[in-house]
């Protein structure tokens, strides 16, 4: 995963050049990049030519009136779903940019941790024999 938050006047054609710098730089084998229709235009040649990246846009129709899942779209708002669970991603309250890309790597983290905790729970233990316990008899002690 990769994330960059930044000040809210920055276009966000503009801030996804560093975002696909770092997925580029650490995840070598993503080749495949979907994108709002916001990212359209030099973004798209710029990640082909610079990158070896393919920017596909996910466009609405243009006569669409009424509420519809669009490709691969709902991926993106699922996540954002995830992670605005979280108390501490719901409100900007960092001061830096830095903070809050800690924290959304941290309800992350806390995401993917508990889906493999679910995959890989134990099996259930297994019961107790109901043996007879033997107790100890009083020790008595007499003088001789």
């Amino acid at each position: 995963m990769c994330v960059v938050v930044t000040a809210a006047s920055v276009q966000d054609r503009d801030g996804a050049r560093p975002l696909l710098w770092r997925l580029a730089a650490g995840y070598r084998a993503v080749t495949l990049v979907w994108a709002d229709g916001g990212y359209a235009g030099k973004l798209v040649t710029w990640a082909a030519g610079t990158l070896r990246r393919t920017l596909q846009i996910v466009k609405r129709p243009d006569n669409l009136h009424t509420f519809k899942v669009l490709p691969r779209r709902w991926v993106v708002e699922r996540t954002f779903g995830w992670i605005m669970k979280h108390r501490r991603c719901v409100r900007d309250y960092e001061r830096l940019p830095d903070h809050h890309e800690t924290y959304l790597y941290w309800s992350m983290i806390h995401i993917m941790a508990a889906r493999i905790a679910r995959r890989q729970a134990p099996a259930p233990p297994a019961p107790v024999s109901a043996a007879p316990r033997l107790q100890a008899a009083p020790a008595v002690l007499q003088a001789a």
